[in-house]
């Protein structure tokens, strides 16, 4: 892959992966556009690299979240940081099971299907345009409530549902402070992401070739800055209730998606 091209995806990734625009959506429109369709073991290393930098930049900008969530499973007693690491447990779930049985067949949505791509952009812009108009509330996240939200990760699996988009749109629906949405959105799921990685590692999908370093290298960085950059954006945009510009966005985007495959 040409190191331009890795960079461009890096920063894509790091973007997309905390704006509520879908970043596997927007990696997969971007390949098909810079014509960067590799051979797909390639391509879902790639992609699993870039996902791996914006999951590390979550835990830096997380750092004392995360320090609680162990703090709260080492104590064995049930307080407020315990019952987070039990949601945010519990929100991994139904994400965990669809990934874990039917990982072939998701894999297979990740080859250039643009038309899907567009269609789901399309369903993302509808859940922020109406999370934007939630009214304010103090409500906490609760057992069924983050069962709830894990399901919205699930169905975020697709390319073009914005897992960040969903996760916070699903928590804001459901009476959730835009902030807490955000942070919980974000810590929800770099376990997944993390164990992710293992089990690929694991089964020997993923297989380093020794001139991609480079490349993979030079994208690991940019998603890694950019996601730091777009991880403390997104809260301040979230408790400023502006989630209806990227509403707009993924509209514009899933149109232009469905009309490039349509006269590709």
């Amino acid at each position: 892959m040409d190191l331009l091209v890795s960079i461009i995806l890096g920063i894509v990734q790091g973007l997309t992966e905390f704006l509520p625009v879908s970043s596997s959506g927007h990696l997969e429109l971007a390949k098909a556009i810079a014509g960067a369709d590799n051979v797909p073991k390639e391509s879902m290393l790639f992609t699993v690299v870039l996902h791996f930098a914006t999951a590390l930049s979550t835990l830096v900008i997380f750092r004392k979240e995360v320090a609680k969530i162990f703090k709260g499973l080492l104590q064995f007693e049930w307080n407020a940081e315990s019952k987070f690491s039990v949601n945010i447990i519990l929100s991994m779930i139904p994400a965990g099971i669809v990934g874990w049985f039917w990982e072939d067949r998701i894999e297979m949505l990740f080859e250039g299907q643009i038309l899907l791509v567009g269609a789901m952009l399309l369903i993302t812009g509808v859940l922020l345009f109406f999370a934007d108009r939630s009214k304010k509330t103090n409500a906490e996240i609760g057992f069924l409530q983050a069962i709830v939200i894990g399901i919205s990760q699930a169905i975020a699996i697709l390319p073009g549902i914005s897992r960040s988009g969903a996760t916070i749109s699903t928590t804001v629906l459901l009476g959730i402070d835009k902030e807490k949405a955000a942070r919980f959105s974000f810590l929800m799921v770099v376990p997944l992401i993390l164990g992710k990685m293992a089990k690929d590692m694991l089964s020997g999908k993923i297989d380093f070739n020794g001139d991609e370093i480079v490349p993979l290298a030079a994208g690991f960085v940019a998603a890694f800055v950019t996601g730091l950059l777009a991880c403390t954006w997104m809260i301040a945009l979230v408790k400023k209730s502006q989630l209806r510009y990227f509403s707009i966005y993924c509209f514009m985007v899933g149109i232009g998606a469905m009309i490039w495959q349509a006269i590709a």
